[in-house]
């Protein structure tokens, strides 16, 4: 009954602050009803000396902040998604360094966590923080169950690491398996015809074939060796263990248990995490009848203030960071999408905006509409204009990714983004078959030739097939001429490492397409100099979608929540057979999202993964 009348009395207060958002009661009115239900103060996170600074792998971790509707539609709805925003990890790891309050970090890995949504540059990015907060002289201390080789590649930078005696790790390399839909298109009647251009132009491959083309095969294939060669590198080096001994283990063993992985040294210790506890508590100096050690999580230690380590700036003068994060549609978009029109007006704004002296420009795309790519790459030449714009690649940034990015002073990538894939493609679908397999037939009546040429009732006929390849070649042409100009390089050399083809970063400078390798601090840095800034500056992020009020409202019910003991809903993950059908899930979202209105698309093969 207790439980009954909680769970009643926090789906009132639910309905109240739902009721107050959407009648438009002011802020202080629903800020008073959220401060009644929690019935305390806030006061901002406390850090006590000796503190050890938790890094939780099992938090979601993306480029840019969540927009106002989802951060309010999780927080009403009680779902536990600790998110954070991959500059704000670097921010706040590079704050702990210089922190002498904190004097260590605990790298929590016993959760089955959300990296693998996060790339390999991302977590080069990361790893990077990690080390140089290790080099300072603090302790890393990592601790987990069972390790993938995403956890592993942040965990291995730690002083000890540590295995759970009943725990494994997965040491087998890397892999991509992409699926493909040709038999099921063609048993169910819906015919697929295609025009491209590029002879690795693997984004149509998924409706055409059955198997990797040998041109796909080829460029996959050297990009998970890129990936994987840059993991054993740096792997290896923080585990002082051969490249060559990693690649032997990946060969021959693949999974390890504890004591194997401590022979093979790859890990410092095998025990249980109450071990680990008591060993932290003394690093910490915490009392000994304390069931924990002294810490603060890596989100709550996010809002502490910077200002006496010399971390937070204020400035008049802006460098404005845009996150291009998604797949690249027409019109506005939706969130988690990079919207031609949206993306357009954002760059006008940041033009004409006399306080915002550079820009840097983080994608996280593997392109898609070519239309809305070119209308957001215009805004970006005549931005460039007027003040220095800076490309920072994040873990993709190819086909259409790479279009809006051609055309800036500079661009930074880590040697595992994924990049290039300058190639377009149509895919024309037709129903014909379906519709006269279930006793439905078309007829038409036209004034012209090609006027139903739109159709989806039949097959495009050669004559019509001819008109859509001539549109491909256009943008196709239209797209090495961009490369070319912007990166200055010669038509015909672009021509040879377009194709459509997917490189490293590593690789993309080696062939000029990339500038430099670096993180997204790397190109911030950059984007200050070239403005002549000094250290007088500080950052802006666009699109700006959470306000003040919006995020003390969120501390201030998740605050509620814990005090009337609601339960918060924990995302459970896949197994692989519904891994596998939420892949399938992933190539149909993909489809609804191609929105071009010529139907011509700048994209990375469809279901590119690497695992």
């Amino acid at each position: 009954m207790k439980n009954f009348l909680k769970q009643i009395f926090a789906s009132v207060i639910g309905s109240l602050l739902g009721l107050t958002i959407f009648s438009g009661i002011g802020t202080l009115g629903l800020l008073f009803l959220v401060i009644a239900a929690t019935t305390s103060k806030d006061t901002g996170p406390k850090v006590k000396d000796k503190s050890m600074l938790v890094f939780d792998l099992s938090m979601k971790i993306t480029d840019s902040q969540p927009s106002s509707n989802d951060f309010l539609q999780k927080t009403l709805a009680g779902v536990d998604e600790d998110r954070i925003t991959l500059r704000k990890v670097i921010e706040t790891l590079e704050k702990a360094r210089r922190d002498p309050r904190i004097v260590g970090i605990y790298i929590d890995a016993t959760k089955s966590g959300t990296t693998s949504s996060l790339g390999y540059a991302s977590l080069k990015e990361i790893r990077q923080a990690l080390d140089k907060f290790r080099t300072s002289g603090k302790k890393i201390v990592a601790y987990g169950t069972d390790w993938n080789e995403k956890e592993y590649y942040l965990s291995s930078v730690a002083n000890n690491i540590v295995l759970n005696p009943v725990g494994l790790m997965e040491i087998n390399g890397l892999s991509s398996q992409p699926i493909f839909l040709t038999g099921a298109l063609q048993k169910y009647g819906i015919g697929v015809q295609v025009v491209r251009v590029g002879k690795f132009k693997g984004a149509v491959e998924p409706f055409v074939l059955d198997k990797l083309s040998s041109e796909n095969r080829e460029q996959t294939q050297k990009l998970l060796d890129d990936v994987w060669g840059e993991w054993r590198n740096s792997v290896g080096t923080s585990r002082k263990i051969p490249p060559q001994k990693l690649q032997a283990i990946a060969n021959n063993q693949a999974i390890l248990e504890a004591n194997t992985a401590k022979s093979n040294g790859l890990i410092d210790q095998v025990a249980y995490q109450d071990q680990v506890v008591a060993d932290l508590k003394k690093l910490t100096a915490s009392d000994k009848d304390d069931q924990n050690f002294r810490q603060i999580n890596i989100t709550d230690y996010a809002e502490v203030s910077g200002k006496s380590m010399g971390i937070e700036r204020n400035s008049e003068n802006k460098i404005a960071v845009v996150y291009a994060e998604g797949e690249i549609v027409d019109g506005k978009g939706e969130d988690g999408q990079i919207g031609g029109d949206r993306f357009a007006k954002i760059f006008s704004k940041i033009r004409q905006n006399e306080d915002v002296k550079s820009v840097v420009l983080r994608i996280n795309s593997p392109g898609g509409s070519a239309t809305a790519s070119e209308i957001i790459q215009r805004e970006i030449k005549l931005t460039r204009q007027v003040k220095p714009v800076i490309v920072s690649m994040g873990d993709v940034a190819a086909s259409g990714g790479y279009w809006i990015a051609s055309d800036s002073n500079r661009i930074f990538a880590e040697p595992n983004t994924i990049t290039g894939s300058i190639g377009v493609f149509g895919v024309l679908f037709n129903g014909q078959k379906l519709g006269n397999n279930n006793g439905i037939t078309w007829d038409t009546v036209k004034t012209s030739q090609f006027a139903d040429n739109q159709t989806v009732s039949r097959p495009k006929s050669p004559q019509e097939l001819a008109l859509y390849q001539r549109s491909v070649n256009r943008i196709y042409n239209m797209f090495i001429d961009k490369v070319a100009q912007g990166r200055k390089l010669p038509q015909q050399k672009v021509a040879q490492i377009a194709q459509g083809r997917v490189w490293s970063g590593a690789s993309a400078k080696l062939i000029g397409l990339v500038d430099e390798i670096g993180g997204l601090n790397v190109a911030i840095e950059y984007a200050a100099k070239q403005a002549k800034l000094g250290n007088n500056w500080e950052i802006e992020e666009y699109p700006q979608v959470k306000s003040l009020e919006e995020r003390f409202l969120g501390r201030k019910l998740q605050a509620a929540q814990a005090k009337l003991g609601i339960e918060r809903t924990k995302i459970q993950p896949a197994n692989p057979l519904l891994a596998e059908f939420e892949k399938l899930q992933q190539e149909i979202l993909i489809l609804q999202k191609m929105n071009d209105p010529q139907g011509i698309y700048a994209r990375l093969p469809f279901n590119l993964k690497i695992d």
